[in-house]
């Protein structure tokens, strides 16, 4: 697998994996798990409402949704990705819906390309 299908396997199955953490589907430690060894230690987020979320922050604020909407869907769409040696820079749109609320943001993520794996280190969401 090239960095390209690595990142675009990141993100998709990212996605399908907080979408089973809000929905409460599997096994929580192991999901839970899961999903934080996709981080590099220095990851940054900026939501879509300007605040920044550190890794800690976020693996601290994972277990109150755990469960909390049944309903969620995720999509993903119109994955870009760029690539160097040891970055991987990429963009989407991620669509969540959770009954008949529906909500769409345009992503932009920079990883950390490590031997095999891929690492998401910056993140920056913007409503629209």
């Amino acid at each position: 697998m090239n960095n390209t299908e690595k990142i675009i396997t990141e993100i998709n199955g990212f996605h399908r994996d907080i979408e089973a953490w809000f929905r409460g589907e599997q096994d929580q430690n192991r999901l839970y798990k899961k999903l934080l060894s996709g981080f590099d230690a220095d990851f940054r987020m900026v939501t879509g409402n300007g605040d920044t979320v550190t890794l800690a922050t976020f693996s601290e604020w994972l277990p109150g949704a755990y469960g909390k909407f049944p309903e969620r869907s995720i999509v993903i769409e119109n994955i870009d990705v760029q690539i160097t040696e040891s970055h991987g820079l990429s963009s989407y749109i991620e669509i969540q819906t959770t009954g008949s609320v529906v909500t769409r943001r345009k992503s932009s993520a920079v990883f950390v390309i490590r031997e095999e794996k891929v690492f998401w280190l910056h993140l920056i969401e913007n409503w629209i």
